[in-house]
């Protein structure tokens, strides 16, 4: 197999090359920006959607499923009011050969699918809240170039809509919802950065956004999801209202909480170096993978190996035992690449002596007893993602610096941290100045200890409560 590309230097043919070599998709499909999710790849987005299932569902979330096409008529209410995803759509104007009455759009987000129903659903203040998500696929017409999971037609989404009696109901949703997404990025091992967007820059008929971003090195960031206060925006124009107990109809205020395959993008990207992927083992398709390397001067360590796997497997653990005929270094190269966090290598030797030899994807090597096997692998793969989560957050800490003039920011290799006055004449001039985006402003304390903010950097008035980050969206 060829050697990856330097990550640092060539980032993106890094990325490109290594989410090939793990296998992760197939882009030969012959529709731009719709690739194939390959049996490893799966694997993979499965334990994601589980990590995101578990995490929604202990704030009490219920998962729904709505149709994928919308009626132009529902459509054109969002378009109307919101001016949204109109330029982005797929359209379905015909069934086989008849043309449809109402043409369809393929979901882009599912604001215009669910709220004709919620309306129906919520009547009384009995009624809510009402917090439902669904995992599904949605599709915009992308004309940029299209990237594996970071930029792509056809997404793979999991998307929360919610109902709530008032505004300060719907604001602790949002907090929630970021409160939710802390553990399930503590599981990702991804340090991220939770960002209030500017106005010129929030979803389309939000009241404000929180932006989720990862910075990736060079300055870059990827958004992976984003929440949504939207008070009555949408409620209005769907006629989504409720009884309250004095008898008064009072429209819900509504919030949203996305997240994308980014998100595997995202785990390639920050875990991943020149030998591959390097998956945190929630996530990971397999745990563990045990080789047995045969010796002609030896019994076949085959039979003990498969018992200890069998006792793994029995544990709950994801192990997956490799018995092709390649040689040996070929299978430690092949299960590097692809990210299982721990291999165990089993010849004569460590079946005589009742041991397991194990290497994790850190490079990390101990020798395992037998007995209490399953006590000692969860152990070694907790060390692992000790290790990963520290790696990664040591890369987080070095992606930011301070900046206290504008012409501080040009050519600038790191996100930048900033004061700025909230005007968007300033936002824009910090957007010249970094060439790429004001991001937004802080939901939190900065990654890096820096005290109060300072002046904008471009004005020098009194800057906001809370830092402003700057840096280019990949």
């Amino acid at each position: 197999m060829p050697e990856l590309p330097e990550k640092a230097s060539a980032f993106i043919d890094w990325y490109l090359a290594v989410v090939e070599a793990a296998d992760l998709t197939d882009k030969r499909y012959p529709v731009k920006g719709m690739n194939v999710w390959t049996p490893y790849g799966f694997l993979a987005r499965r334990r994601l959607d589980r990590v995101m299932e578990e995490e929604i569902e202990a704030t009490g979330s219920r998962p729904v499923e709505f149709p994928a096409l919308i009626p132009e008529t529902e459509f054109q209410k969002e378009r109307e009011h919101i001016k949204g995803f109109d330029a982005q759509v797929y359209w379905v104007t015909r069934g086989g050969s008849t043309p449809l009455d109402v043409p369809l759009v393929l979901r882009p987000t599912s604001e215009t699918a669910m709220y004709p129903i919620f309306k129906l659903w919520i009547r009384s203040h009995q009624d809510l809240p009402l917090n439902v998500y669904q995992i599904v696929n949605t599709f915009r017409y992308e004309t940029k170039t299209t990237r594996p999971f970071i930029r792509v037609r056809e997404i793979h989404f999991f998307e929360e809509h919610t109902c709530q009696r008032d505004e300060p109901t719907a604001t602790e949703r949002v907090q929630s919802n970021l409160g939710a997404f802390s553990k399930m990025a503590e599981r990702f091992g991804l340090p991220y950065l939770a960002v209030r967007r500017p106005d010129w820059d929030k979803f389309p008929g939000a009241f404000y956004t929180v932006a989720l971003d990862i910075p990736l090195g060079s300055a870059r960031t990827l958004q992976i999801g984003s929440i949504h206060h939207y008070r009555e925006n949408f409620s209005r124009p769907y006629g989504i209202q409720y009884e309250a107990p004095d008898g008064s109809a009072q429209y819900a205020h509504q919030t949203t909480f996305g997240l994308s395959e980014r998100l595997l993008g995202a785990i390639v990207a920050v875990h991943g170096d020149e030998k591959g992927v390097a998956f945190p083992s929630d996530i990971a398709p397999y745990q563990v993978v045990v080789v047995p390397v045969p010796s002609a001067k030896g019994a076949d360590p085959t039979p003990y190996a498969r018992e200890a796997v069998a006792d793994l497997q029995k544990a709950g653990l994801r192990v997956h035992m490799d018995e092709r005929s390649d040689r040996p270094g070929a299978k430690y190269y092949y299960w590097e690449t692809r990210g299982v966090p721990l291999r165990l290598d089993v010849g004569p030797r460590e079946a005589a002596a009742r041991q397991l030899s194990a290497v994790n994807r850190l490079g990390v090597r101990v020798s395992l007893p037998r007995d209490g096997l399953v006590e000692s692998v969860r152990g070694a793969l907790a060390e692992y993602d000790a290790g990963l989560r520290e790696k990664a957050q040591a890369a987080f800490v070095a992606a930011f610096s301070r900046a206290e003039r504008v012409e501080e920011l040009t050519g600038s290799s790191t996100v930048r941290l900033i004061g700025w006055c909230g005007s968007e004449t300033c936002g824009h001039a910090i957007e010249k100045a970094i060439d790429g985006a004001l991001l937004g402003t802080l939901e939190g304390p900065p990654p890096i200890d820096l005290g109060a903010p300072p002046a904008c950097v471009v004005c020098s008035a009194p800057s906001g409560p809370s830092w402003a980050a700057a840096g280019r969206p990949l």
